[in-house]
């Protein structure tokens, strides 16, 4: 289940969630997306391998991710359980006690960020709770309790709106001309409050437009998609792709056909992915 947080997380944050049971795939591909995700984890520990890793890492207590520019990979227990909020791209700034530019594609957990103490009450009192909607209410509160004032959002915040209403097809340099600041300031705080650079943010949005566009139940014309969406040609967006996911289009398309036959109803929005 999930809902919508309170003003003002609600600036920050797209939706609080609760998840409990089997996942269809012990074993998800998170392909990068124009966001980040906290993860309070109430069960047994789950693994990522993150970036260019080798090895997967073991997060117990939950997971903090900014804004990925690499694929991550998801070990789920089965079961799983667990509370966490999809935020926006700049929402976790106001939560960090670091730029969120240390974190870019590297996964920490909850105690790395809001120290051992903090987390193991606050993981009492989430398994201790009525339901998943006291779980919620009980991450909004503590979410609320730790927002700060963090310099620049508004500017950040305001031009990552921007960028997402275009797909990511504006122009940078009308962004910071727009903003009134150089070019340099505003990548500058864009690395610290969601970790990647307004070119980077960017080129996400514009990859998972595309992406999130695909019917795997069709045909598709891959030279007019790549075209639509602004590539250079076919080879450029298949190389984009690969860069983004490790996947070929065509095996992106191959993974999406098999969940829909394993899966029959079942809603897969495009991330994240199941691994072989």
């Amino acid at each position: 289940m999930s809902r919508l947080p309170r003003p003002p997380l609600d600036r920050l944050i797209d939706d609080v969630y609760y998840l409990e049971g089997t996942p269809p795939y012990a074993r998800l591909m998170l392909p990068p997306m124009p966001g980040a995700l906290l993860i309070v984890n109430l069960g047994a520990p789950f693994r990522i391998r993150g970036g260019t890793d080798i090895e997967t890492a073991e997060y117990a207590d939950g997971c903090v991710v900014t804004t990925p520019t690499r694929a991550l990979e998801f070990g789920y227990p089965l079961p799983t359980r667990s509370v966490g909020v999809h935020v926006k791209p700049w929402g976790l700034a106001p939560f960090l006690p670091m730029p969120a530019a240390e974190l870019c594609d590297r996964p920490v957990t909850m105690e790395q960020v809001w120290g051992r103490p903090a987390v193991a009450e606050l993981r009492d009192r989430l398994a201790a709770s009525a339901g998943p909607h006291e779980m919620l209410t009980l991450l909004e509160d503590e979410l609320m309790r730790r927002l700060c004032e963090t310099a620049g959002l508004g500017l950040v915040r305001h031009t990552s709106s921007l960028i997402a209403t275009t797909s990511g097809s504006v122009a940078i340099g009308d962004l910071s001309v727009a903003a009134g600041v150089s070019s340099t300031h505003l990548a500058r705080r864009f690395k610290e409050l969601i970790g990647v650079t307004p070119k980077r943010l960017a080129r996400t949005h514009r990859f998972a437009a595309t992406v999130l566009s695909i019917d795997p139940a069709g045909p598709i014309d891959w030279g007019h998609l790549a075209g639509g969406a602004g590539y250079f040609d076919q080879a450029h967006f298949g190389h984009e792709f690969r860069a983004f996911t490790g996947l070929t289009p065509t095996r992106y398309v191959e993974v999406r056909r098999r969940f829909l036959r394993d899966h029959p109803g079942h809603v897969l929005d495009g991330w994240p992915l199941p691994i072989d």
